[in-house]
C-alpha cells in the first residue's frame, strides 16, 4: 500500500505538542530534584530517627526540605498546568527557606547544632539547594513563554 502524504488541511488539524517542564533540560532537572529529593529524604529519616534529641528544628527543617523536592519533582515531571503551578509554589517556597535558613544558620549558628539540606545555604550539598530553585523557576518561566507562543500560533491557523 502507498503512504498517504499528509495534505495542509491534516497538517494544520494536527495535534500540537506543547512544551513541557519534563521534557529536554527539564529532564536534567527533575533528574536532579528526583536525586536531592532521595538525599534529603534519606537524611532527615536518620536524622529523625538517631539524632532528634540534637537537633529537631533543623532535622524538621530537613524533612521539609525532602518533601518540597518531592512535590517539585512530581509537578515538574509530569508538566500538566496544575502540576506546574504545584511546582511553581515548590520552588518558590524552596528559594525562601534557602534563603531564610542560610541566612540564620550563618547569623545564629547555635541554632543550628547539626546541618540541614538548607544551612548555611546548602554548602553541603555544594550550594546546589540555593542554585536549583532559581533554576527551576527560570526553567518553569521559560516553557510557559514557550506554551504561550505554541497557543498563539496554533490558534491562528
Amino acid at each position: 500500500m502507498p503512504e498517504s502524504t499528509p495534505t495542509p488541511e491534516s497538517a494544520a488539524s494536527a495535534p500540537v505538542e506543547r512544551p513541557h517542564t519534563g521534557h529536554g533540560f527539564g529532564r536534567l532537572l527533575v533528574a536532579v530534584y528526583g536525586l536531592l529529593a532521595l538525599a534529603a529524604t534519606g537524611r532527615s529519616i536518620l536524622q529523625i530517627t538517631e539524632y532528634f534529641d540534637r537537633a529537631p528544628v533543623p532535622f524538621l527543617l530537613s524533612a521539609v526540605a525532602a518533601l518540597i523536592y518531592l512535590v517539585a519533582t512530581f509537578g515538574l515531571a509530569r508538566g500538566d498546568r496544575a502540576s506546574v503551578r504545584l511546582a511553581t509554589i515548590a520552588l518558590t517556597i524552596e528559594l525562601a527557606g534557602v534563603l531564610v535558613v542560610g541566612t540564620w544558620s550563618v547569623v545564629d549558628p547555635a541554632a543550628f547544632p547539626e546541618k540541614t539540606v538548607w544551612s548555611h545555604f546548602g554548602a553541603g550539598y555544594g550550594y546546589v539547594p540555593l542554585l536549583l530553585p532559581i533554576v527551576g523557576l527560570w526553567w518553569v518561566r521559560r516553557t510557559a513563554r514557550a506554551t504561550a507562543e505554541v497557543e498563539r500560533t496554533s490558534t491562528r491557523r
